[in-house]
């Protein structure tokens, strides 16, 4: 039976002053969205006046519905609304939506130089002269209309190039909004150069005042923007001094046992306005994943997450900082999301792994909150897609047979808040083409679809830097190109997704490979209360160990054929070089994979490892890959080697790659762990001296 710690603090400690009231209803101006967005209430509340939020993009315009072929599509650079002659100009158009709206983010990346050349255009209400003129990185991450963080590219450690461009900068219209993009080197039919983009914009009920943005406006409005960007680049929305800690400061410290957990009830109204935990293991990692965070509102639960996942750090301790969450190198883990409740919340730490986890620190703050009749409870759901299979790269990038993951499913009235996701790749293969999908209220196609999943982040190109940003982020970018983790996260604002009746968020798992991959997902969001997401809690899935190797998901073991692949042995060590495993399609390699080891040269070792159930004597039979820069080699098993040397040079026009199947002998092998070495011998004459050798797989037999 599971033991409670469950306390209560009175009312009195739970004053902590929140921003005043927010003025009268006017117009919505460019000042006043950029005052939202540093309002605490402002996602807690449903938006009045109402709006939708939807986006134009460049996907793919083949994928036309989830039961019709090209669902999958990928090419999804350069497709445009239509071409226009403006003034002699060539503009292709990007955004046509009528008004009242605003457009609320804006991402954009680019193939090569020729397509980032060009002019990019706001046309406000129907006018022929151009609002917003000039060359676009600097209009969309250049700082020409603001600086740092509403107008940025992301990671900063990589070529300015091969960023993501965003401008968080709310521009809006009272009547209609056109944006183009003139560049000499498009060329519609092909699709090419490659101009990436997505736009998320708003759309107000059509008696709402809005006045549209002009450049006058930067001026206007200048103290405004200032301090907007200020409070958004403090990492942390503004709070006030007076603030008082709710806290479990005499719980510093303590054991939480496996099957155990922790409570605190909190009398409302109120708000929970800042949590922030630290717990410590001996297995790091699993404690991050299998301690969860559980909150329940007026007698709904709503949140349910692993610790560290909640917080953005997936199982590994990855600092960062955005203005909703953050993770220090101290470990603690804060979140600065609003929670507004009307009578009571229930905040539970449940220890479902089974080792014991130490509380560092359990502190939440508190505000006084008004319930209202447009007042919604904070919601977060975590489930992962474990040991999932992915299809990977299918032909001509139309009809692949990939699959929408579903994130989550909502029913009720509310907005959509952002996500997170903890991703395990194993293979050195980009796991992120998919694109998001977003059904709105039912609707059949859906109202957000984008370019792929480093784009719905707002970053590009699969980039593996480092990055932090007041709404996005990658703590650990390791596993874009190799086997490793990925956090990924995207937060909202002013682009959250207000839904009535129900939201549905798919993103597609789109490798480049076949292979496996752990998939975690957090979704965030608010709801009125009576909501429902259809996704249950998983607490088996958080008690299976995390990965942190390859071998994790692929052991190092044969099949019930006696396949032991190349790319699943657990390399001990090499002398030099370097090893990877290498994917590939259309060379013939069983699995379409190989161990692959460069540059060792003469006389250079390599030891793997790999597991036998039973002893015996057995016959083995290498797979091996030759071609033009692969080298000799010989090979033992258990010390013990093999009859020959192979020969790795291969030179053949239309297949410069093959594979040669050889029959190695007979080994004794033990149960469990056993060894295989190879000793790099030379290379044949006409061979280029890389010294490559690759393994497709052994044949284990036991005659």
């Amino acid at each position: 039976m599971k033991n409670r710690f469950v306390f209560f603090f009175p009312a009195a400690i739970l004053i902590a002053l929140i921003s005043g009231c927010k003025p009268a209803a006017g117009p919505i101006t460019f000042g006043t969205l950029l005052e939202d967005m540093t309002e605490t209430e402002i996602l807690a509340e449903f938006p009045s006046p109402s709006f939708t939020c939807k986006q134009f993009s460049s996907y793919d315009r083949r994928s036309v519905g989830p039961d019709k072929e090209g669902w999958f599509a990928n090419h999804d650079a350069s497709w445009f609304i239509r071409e226009e002659t403006n003034q002699g100009r060539r503009e292709f158009v990007m955004l046509d939506a009528e008004g009242p709206g605003a457009v609320v983010r804006f991402w954009m990346t680019f193939g090569n130089e020729a397509a980032y050349t060009g002019t990019l255009r706001f046309y406000f209400d129907g006018n022929e002269k151009a609002e917003i003129e000039g060359p676009v990185l600097p209009i969309i991450s250049g700082g020409q209309l603001a600086g740092e963080p509403l107008s940025s590219s992301v990671s900063p450690k990589t070529l300015y190039a091969q960023r993501g461009h965003n401008l968080y900068l709310p521009v809006p219209y009272a009547k209609k909004l056109k944006i183009t993009y003139e560049c000499p080197a498009l060329n519609p039919e092909k699709h090419s150069p490659s101009v990436y983009y997505n736009i998320n914009y708003r759309t107000y009920a059509p008696e709402t005042d809005v006045q549209s943005f002009s450049i006058a406006d930067l001026s206007t409005y200048k103290t405004i923007l200032d301090q907007t960007q200020t409070r958004l680049n403090s990492g942390a929305p503004d709070r006030q001094e007076t603030f008082k800690k709710l806290l479990l400061s005499e719980e510093s410290g303590k054991v939480l046992p496996a099957g155990e957990s922790l409570s605190l009830r909190i009398k409302g109204p109120a708000a929970l306005d800042e949590l922030t935990f630290n717990i410590k293991a001996e297995d790091q990692p699993q404690a991050y994943r299998s301690t969860i965070l559980q909150i329940t509102f007026d007698g709904e639960r709503t949140v349910w997450c692993p610790v560290g996942d909640f917080f953005g750090t997936g199982y590994q301790l990855r600092p960062y900082r955005t203005y909703h969450t953050l993770a220090l190198e101290t470990g603690d883990l804060k979140s600065f999301w609003l929670m507004p409740f009307k009578k009571e919340a229930l905040v539970e730490l449940i220890n479902l792994g089974n080792q014991s986890v130490t509380i560092e620190a359990a502190n939440i703050l508190t505000a006084p909150y008004r319930w209202k009749s447009t007042s919604m409870h904070f919601g977060a759901i975590w489930h992962e897609f474990n040991d999932k299979d992915a299809i990977g790269y299918q032909g001509d990038g139309v009809n692949g047979k990939h699959e929408d993951l579903n994130f989550v499913k909502l029913e009720g009235q509310g907005v959509y808040a952002g996500d997170a996701i903890t991703i395990f790749n194993t293979a050195d293969a980009w796991w992120g083409e998919g694109d998001e999908k977003v059904f709105v209220d039912g609707e059949p196609f859906p109202s957000h679809i984008g370019t792929g999943t480093e784009d719905y982040i707002g970053y590009a190109w699969c980039r593996p830097e480092y990055f932090e940003h007041f709404l996005i982020a990658q703590p650990d970018g390791s596993g874009n190109f190799h086997t490793g983790m990925t956090i990924n996260m995207r937060h909202r604002l002013l682009d959250a997704i207000p839904f009535n009746t129900s939201l549905k968020f798919d993103l597609e798992l789109w490798h480049w490979a076949a292979t496996k991959v752990n998939y975690g997902v957090v979704s965030y969001w608010y709801m009125k209360p009576g909501g429902k997401c259809l996704i249950e809690p998983d607490p088996e899935v958080v008690k299976i160990p995390v990965s942190l190797k390859r071998e994790n998901l692929y052991p190092p073991v044969p099949d019930l054929a006696g396949l032991l692949q190349g790319e699943h042995l657990r390399v001990v060590s090499i002398s030099a070089g370097n090893w990877e495993v290498q994917t590939a399609t259309s060379w013939g390699w069983s699995n379409n994979a190989q161990l692959w080891w460069m540059d060792g040269g003469v006389s250079g070792s390599l030891k793997a490892e790999f597991e036998m159930a039973r002893s015996g004597e057995y016959t083995v039979t290498g797979n091996f890959t030759k071609a033009v820069d692969y080298g000799n080699f010989k090979l033992m098993i258990n010390d013990q080697p093999a009859r020959q040397v192979f020969k790795g040079f291969h030179d053949a026009e239309g297949k410069p790659v093959i594979t040669d199947q050889v029959v190695l002998g007979k080994f004794a092998l033990k149960e469990g762990i056993n060894t295989l070495q190879i000793e790099i011998t030379g290379k044949q004459n006409k061979a280029v001296p890389r010294y490559m050798v690759g393994i497709d797989y052994l044949k284990i037999r036991n005659d």
